[in-house]
């Protein structure tokens, strides 16, 4: 068995180029779905950490005689106020409130994932 240095050689390895190519361009998109996954479960949590303040926020407000409302929209991130709301319901000593902020979604005219939701109780300062 001998094995030559030739013209079959290049040939060989012209067409192997080409293979990985084509196979490194059919792996781009899994590559870029995954991306954009990561990118999209960091949102989720991030709306998360967004209401769990809000909610803090805006219950420390309410249990001052505050505008619970108001301090809620201030506690998130200025491109998540507007769409960040929250509930308050008082009981005899404590009031509760839950803040909603809507997660982002990577493509903006379809948001199939909905809202985050938290929920936060202070004692009333009589």
């Amino acid at each position: 068995m001998s094995y030559t240095h030739g013209s079959d050689d290049r040939a060989h390895r012209r067409t192997d180029r080409g293979q990985v190519a084509i196979e490194y361009l059919g792996s781009l998109p899994v590559l870029l779905l995954v991306a954009l996954a990561a990118v999209q479960i960091g949102l989720v949590a991030y709306a998360a950490q967004q209401a769990g303040t809000a909610a803090r926020a805006g219950a420390r407000a309410a249990s001052l005689g505050q505008d619970d409302q108001q301090a809620c929209e201030r506690a998130v991130s200025s491109w998540l106020a507007d769409e960040t709301t929250c509930e308050q319901s008082t009981g005899d000593d404590s009031t509760t409130v839950t803040a909603t902020v809507r997660i982002p979604s990577i493509i903006p005219v379809w948001n199939p994932i909905g809202d985050a939701h938290q929920t936060a109780t202070m004692p009333l300062d009589h």
